[in-house]
């Protein structure tokens, strides 16, 4: 892969050869992985309205990111970072994946995929997850990690528009970013597309959370507990006759513990929810936490595949019935599992 260079990316270490002394540093202490993932990017890509190694430096310490930010904003000509519309990039997916997430999912997040032999051999699948919420997709992330090595598929995730364009994770993350790791919108429209595309092409898994934003807000005393499923992906899945793949994490509701949603303060700051727990005072003064994670384990149990009968779905009632029935049975295989 080229690698175009800039006056930041000369000091930066080659990621596919060996993690620098830095790096580690960056995994070790929970501030810096804003800074792993952005740095990443930047050397992959020409990124002139990203952080710079001062910025970097201030995530470090308390408050410090608030800082930062405002020395950004003042370097950018008192404006935003660009909004960028950048394709799919199968090449740096690899890359990311490789050089970034495998170390953090096997090392930190310590995932383990069972019950591996209920995996197809071949072919696409849709697979859904009980989706523990209330920070960043950690347990969406590693299952694709698992899938990926495991099957060798190309794995989509399908995210909230907020991990697309929302004006405050231009921020964070780079603009484009997640387009370009194959992230799907959780729209009616993409997420047609995607499913469509997943009859036509091989080798291919899309990850989707079929409570919706219902089992986000959940919160912590509920999190065991499956909220309704949303009838929609039953029945494109049906029209294009995409088997669905169930699949159980436990272990992700230690990932933000003990979390409440504060549902109308989120609704003010124009976000789908606003989570608060005991953590929220580290989350104050270094708001570069908001990619990171507690240390967890993750186990992903496989469930039996779903195959649906071509046009057995005559209307949308049959589908959500059907769909809540795959509830009640996850719900009981969770119920076993926890025992």
């Amino acid at each position: 892969m080229k690698t175009t260079l800039t006056p930041l990316m000369v000091v930066q270490p080659a990621f596919g050869d060996r993690w620098s002394w830095f790096d580690r540093f960056c995994l070790w202490y929970p501030p810096a992985w804003l800074i792993l993932f952005n740095r990443h990017w930047q050397h992959y890509h020409d990124d002139p309205d990203g952080w710079n190694w001062l910025e970097y430096a201030l995530f470090l310490v308390p408050a410090g990111f608030y800082v930062a930010l405002l020395i950004r904003w003042l370097r950018l000509g008192c404006r935003s970072p660009r909004p960028s519309d950048q394709p799919v990039d199968l090449q740096y997916q690899q890359a990311f994946r490789d050089e970034i997430l495998v170390p953090i999912v096997d090392r930190y997040f310590r995932a383990e995929l069972h019950q591996a032999e209920n995996l197809p051999a071949a072919g696409s699948i849709l697979v859904t997850l009980n989706h523990a919420g209330m920070c960043f997709p950690w347990d969406f992330i590693a299952l694709g990690v698992l899938l990926g090595r495991e099957r060798d598929w190309t794995v989509q995730p399908v995210a909230h528009e907020l991990f697309f364009d929302h004006p405050w994770l231009r921020w964070w993350l780079p603009s484009g970013w997640s387009q370009v790791l194959g992230g799907v919108r959780a729209e009616r429209e993409p997420f047609a597309e995607a499913i469509a595309t997943l009859a036509d092409t091989p080798n291919q898994a899309l990850l989707y959370a079929p409570e919706g934003w219902r089992g986000l807000a959940k919160g912590w005393r509920h999190r065991y507990q499956l909220t309704t499923f949303d009838p929609s992906f039953v029945r494109l899945c049906d029209r294009h006759q995409v088997p669905i793949l169930p699949t159980i994490c436990i272990g992700s509701e230690n990932l933000h513990p003990f979390t409440v949603n504060l549902a109308k303060l989120g609704r003010w700051l124009k976000l789908p929810l606003f989570p608060i727990s005991p953590l929220v005072v580290a989350f104050v003064l270094f708001p570069s936490l908001g990619v990171w994670a507690v240390r967890s384990r993750l186990h992903y149990f496989i469930q039996p595949i779903e195959r649906l009968d071509q046009d057995s779905f005559q209307s949308t009632s049959d589908a959500y019935a059907w769909a809540q029935r795959l509830r009640s049975k996850l719900q009981a295989a969770i119920d076993r599992l926890r025992q």
